[in-house]
């Protein structure tokens, strides 16, 4: 189609076949376009629903910190009862240092010991002053030292820190499974000075004095 052929086609179209805006038009269009081009884009923030998992798994992880450096059963507990006795549960027989510490904190003059199986304190008895068993289990003045059987439902043990008097010395043995479980307890009062527990070889009964020894 040449030049003359396409203007007379055109004349019969109702609208231009090439449309132009007029040139105000026209120029208008061309700045805008360019203020478009030039104008500085701010910078897009993350949605929202982003932000959300990013922060929650921050503050769980903050939460876990003392848990993996704290958490765990504790190796024993002591309560204190409305009547005065403490209860004592002992989860893990490792180490009695902590436990004889928290009960001297409690105001109770308590020597503790953990005797594993095969193994007994020597030297025994370790005090020639220990009250009588009967002195132990029937005091004129109150309750006996070791609570027994103890009134809780728990594998626990309880004492009367009131049977200990000034000046004398409370001694727990507790006897120790190989899965440091406690199978036994043996408790007196010292009215002298006990000798401290050194671990030996033994067939015998575990805890306390010889057998038939009554002070």
């Amino acid at each position: 189609m040449n030049a003359d052929e396409r203007d007379t086609l055109a004349e019969l179209l109702p609208f231009e076949a090439e449309p132009r805006l007029p040139d105000g038009r026209h120029h208008q269009l061309k700045e805008f376009v360019m203020s478009e081009i030039r104008r500085p884009r701010p910078r897009r923030l993350p949605r929202p629903a982003l932000l959300v998992p990013a922060l929650a798994l921050g503050l769980a992880a903050a939460v876990g910190v003392p848990l993996a450096l704290g958490g765990g059963t504790p190796a024993y507990a002591v309560s204190k009862n409305p009547d005065g006795t403490l209860t004592i549960t002992i989860q893990q027989a490792k180490d009695p240092k902590p436990l004889e510490a928290t009960l001297r904190s409690m105001g109770v003059n308590a020597v503790v010991d953990y005797i594993p199986s095969g193994k007994r304190c020597s030297p025994q008895p370790r005090s020639t002053a220990f009250l009588s068993r009967e002195e132990a289990q029937n005091p004129a003045d109150g309750r006996p030292f070791l609570i027994w059987p103890p009134k809780t439902e728990e594998r626990a043990f309880q004492i009367d820190p009131g049977a200990v008097k000034p000046g004398q010395t409370a001694v727990l043995e507790f006897s120790v499974s190989d899965d440091e479980r406690v199978a036994g307890i043996w408790a007196n009062i010292s009215n002298g000075p006990v000798e401290p527990c050194t671990l030996v070889d033994s067939d015998e009964a575990p805890l306390g004095p010889p057998p038939g020894w009554d002070g």
